[in-house]
């Protein structure tokens, strides 16, 4: 079944959102001053971010295809298997999305964020920070994260063994999500979908929190670019050997 633009920009819209909640959401009870798991550990965050991004491709991913970040969005489209007049809907929807996921994430949190007194902490329930300070070694890492997100997305989402297996490659790709916060989220977080650090971002320099610090908006465009710069090369690298 063919779901219209009308259905598939919401569905892209709420997953993006449940996607924030559940990932920044883990990061705010690891970081934030009181919860029941603070300073649990970066397992936690890890383990958020892989069922934050699994959860929305199996409720959305018939509907929409779920892309729920625009790196996969344009990746896409910039190799021909996304339509370009559905590209603005997609991510707009996805920004609007991840902002809305932020803020809910903020009300719900808001006690404990007026507790905490680490601005960094309370920054990196929102956005990508570079721990080393680089602006390089935040690209590289970026820009690596995603390329092996969506290249890894786009073989196990269109895995011939796993087609008639429902469920099992969503479970794999929220594993490779787990798997890549894991080991990668040292340097940055990471971030690895532009919609994920941006819309947080804003919302971050927007709701009136009492400790909140810089929004560090000198940074903000690594973790946009490199990973639409990532997702371009890797779609492109999966079509050009996969797909005939």
């Amino acid at each position: 079944m063919t779901y219209s633009l009308t259905v598939r920009c919401p569905s892209e819209l709420i997953g993006t959102a449940i996607m924030i909640l559940f990932g920044n959401g883990a990061v705010a009870n690891v970081e934030l001053k009181g919860t029941k798991g603070y300073h649990n550990g970066w397992i936690i965050i890890a383990v958020g971010y892989g069922f934050g991004v699994m959860i929305p491709v199996m409720m959305f991913g018939p509907i929409s295809g779920s892309h729920i970040n625009p790196a996969i969005t344009l990746g896409l489209a910039m190799n021909g298997l996304f339509p370009w007049s559905n590209v603005l809907p997609y991510i707009v929807a996805q920004m609007i999305g991840a902002m809305l996921g932020q803020l809910l994430l903020m009300l719900a949190y808001k006690p404990f964020y007026d507790k905490t007194d680490n601005k960094t902490g309370i920054l990196g329930t929102c956005s990508t920070i570079s721990e080393s300070g680089s602006y390089l070694n935040g690209f590289v890492n970026e820009f690596l994260g995603t390329f092996i997100l969506v290249f890894g997305a786009m073989l196990i989402l269109n895995s011939k063994l796993l087609v008639h297996e429902g469920g099992v490659s969503q479970l794999g790709l929220g594993f490779l999500v787990w798997s890549l916060v894991a080991s990668l989220g040292g340097p940055t977080g990471p971030g690895l979908n532009p919609a994920r650090d941006l819309g947080p971002r804003i919302i971050h320099s927007l709701f009136p929190l009492k400790r909140k610090g810089t929004s560090q908006w000198s940074y903000a465009w690594i973790p946009v670019i490199a990973p639409f710069a990532a997702g371009i090369i890797a779609v492109l690298l999966y079509k050009t050997i996969y797909v005939h």
